[in-house]
Order: structure tokens, then C-alpha cells, then sequence
């Protein structure tokens, strides 16, 4: 019999990908999600048996723990994401991130699993080499990643726990962002023909939206196998500077004009090059190169009038 999966922020960018493979895998799955960016994004899935939709702030928390204990797998997306947006909400990334998700992991069973989607954003900057794996010391700059280190730590102190440490997201979702670096670089190219780049020289990791759901996919799988660790998941050929992915996407838009600024700092320090060996180890592969993403957005923009859709 298949296990019961709930999904929190089941809607948004990661999970909207996410849910319909679930439930192509013949998975019971319930999604709870405010819907701040309405239900467009799940909504050819509604026919799927298998799938129940609640509206739900999971900062609701006689609810939320109702359908806690309903399920046998806890993925928790439901997140105010990135630091932008945490910065301009600090009150409700607390509540959100940090609060709801205590709750969460103190309504738990002990046999209940819970795969935690957080952010290699917690590096901040690796060694002296700027490498980090999943051994190194934790450096956030920012109140996001603050808060996804003290999350992991509270996830961590239980067994039936993994911890996904995301790389930069990039690719078309049906829950689009086109606030995430790739994302953004490859809209303001489109559409502008040219990028200000400040700090080019600072490294990121970075992976593609359906790869993280299939890590998901990959932990649900083997999950007694590999309970109680931390992955970074990320292409681990495409740890890159900013300059160096704007380079990428010329190659794409070979009119695009690229300016390099001293004048003004990046607010968001971020610099390391990061190992996925660890779960490359475990037998996962991602399925989609930087180059498959770049083209793919290109694809996407030019179905779409210029408009900005994220998160701030």
C-alpha cells in the first residue's frame, strides 16, 4: 500500500512539480497551501483521485496538526523563500520558517519521515578555497538562511529526518519565479538585451526545479537507506560565477550586452563552490543541464508578455 504524502506549499514553484509526480507514483497526497499566487498551478491536476487540495495557512496550527498525523511523509515547502522576501516580511518569515516548522517537528511520530527541503544559501562563504560540503562550517548572511540553519538543526536531532541543502533553482515551473538568479538573468537578457553585473566574480551552485523534485523522488525511494543525513543537491558542474553564467546565456542571446559595475556591492554576499558528491554517491543524477535550463526559459519568454513574476 502506498504511503500518504503531505505536501505543504504544495502550489508553489518546487511543488507544483513536485505533486504531480507524486501522484503519478500512485501517491496519496494532500497539499495544504494559502494559494497566495491562486491555484493555476495545480490545476490540471484536480482530476487525479488520488489528490486532496486544502486552503490552509500552516500557521494554523490546529489544522495543520490534523493533517500532520494523517499522513506517513512530511515534505514542508511552505516557506516564505529567498532573502528579499524575508527581509521585507521579517515577522512572517519567523512565523512561517522558523515557528510553524517547530510546531511541525514537535507534532511529529517518531516513525512519521520527513524530508526537509533547505538551502546551501547556508554556507554563505566556503573556506579558503570557497569549497563546502556538507561537512563544513555554516555561514549565513542572510535572515533565510539564518533560519534554514536552525530548522536543519532541530530536523537533524531526529531520526526519520533527511535535510536537502538546494543549490539555486532555475527552470520553468507551472508556479513560475522569475526572481531566482538563472531565472532572472535569462528574462533580463531576453527582454532587455543587457545585464549590470555587480561583484561578478562571486560562485554559486546551481540545479534545475525538476531535478529537486526528483531528489525528492530519490529520498522517498530509498529513504530507510538514507535517513538521518544531509545532501546538497546541485549540478555539480555548474558551480559558476555570476559572470560566467551571464557568458552561458550570450551564447543563447549573442546580441546581449554584458556590464560589469565596481560602484555598487551585491547585498547578497554569497560564495562558494559546493560538493554533491555525497548524493551522487547514493546513485542520484540530475537530468537537466544549466544549458537545457537557459534554453528552456528563452523558450518560456518568448510566450510571454514582460512581466515579472516572484516572490517580492
Amino acid at each position: 500500500m502506498k504511503e500518504k504524502i503531505l505536501v505543504t506549499g504544495g502550489a508553489g514553484y518546487i511543488g507544483s512539480i513536485l505533486v504531480e509526480e507524486l501522484l503519478r507514483n500512485k501517491y496519496d497526497v494532500t497539499v495544504l497551501d494559502n494559494f497566495t499566487y491562486s491555484n493555476l498551478s495545480l490545476s490540471h491536476l484536480f482530476h487525479f483521485k488520488n489528490l486532496k487540495i486544502v486552503s490552509l495557512d500552516i500557521r494554523d496550527k490546529h489544522l495543520y496538526k490534523k493533517y500532520i498525523m494523517e499522513c506517513d511523509i512530511i515534505i514542508p515547502l511552505a516557506a516564505l523563500v529567498g532573502a528579499p522576501l524575508c527581509d521585507a516580511q521579517p515577522k512572517n518569515a519567523s512565523e512561517i520558517n522558523v515557528n510553524s516548522n517547530t510546531f511541525m517537528l514537535d507534532n511529529l511520530s517518531k516513525n512519521q519521515k520527513l524530508i526537509m527541503p533547505t538551502s546551501n544559501s547556508a554556507y554563505g562563504v566556503g573556506d579558503k578555497n570557497n569549497f563546502c560540503d556538507e561537512s563544513s562550517k555554516l555561514t549565513p548572511l542572510s535572515k533565510y538562511a539564518k533560519d534554514k540553519v536552525k530548522i536543519e538543526k532541530k530536523v537533524m536531532e531526529r531520526d526519520n529526518s533527511i535535510s536537502l541543502r538546494l543549490a539555486t533553482v532555475f527552470g520553468v515551473a507551472p508556479r513560475m519565479r522569475t526572481d531566482l538568479l538563472v531565472n532572472d538573468f535569462v528574462f533580463k537578457s531576453y527582454f532587455d538585451g543587457y545585464l549590470v553585473l555587480f561583484e561578478p566574480h562571486f560562485k554559486r551552485n546551481y540545479i534545475h526545479v525538476r531535478d529537486v523534485s526528483k531528489a525528492i523522488m530519490h529520498m522517498i525511494n530509498n529513504f530507510n537507506k538514507l535517513k538521518g543525513n544531509i545532501f546538497n543537491v546541485g549540478l555539480s558542474n555548474a558551480n559558476i560565477s555570476k559572470l560566467e553564467l551571464a557568458n552561458r546565456i550570450k551564447k543563447f542571446i549573442p546580441g546581449l550586452v554584458i556590464n560589469v559595475e565596481s560602484f555598487k556591492e551585491d547585498k547578497d554576499k554569497r560564495n562558494y563552490i559546493v560538493s554533491n558528491k555525497k548524493i551522487e554517491k547514493t546513485g542520484f543524477k540530475p537530468s537537466h543541464q544549466l544549458n537545457d535550463g537557459i534554453k528552456e526559459l528563452i523558450k518560456y519568454y518568448s510566450t510571454q508578455k514582460k512581466y515579472s513574476q516572484g516572490n517580492v
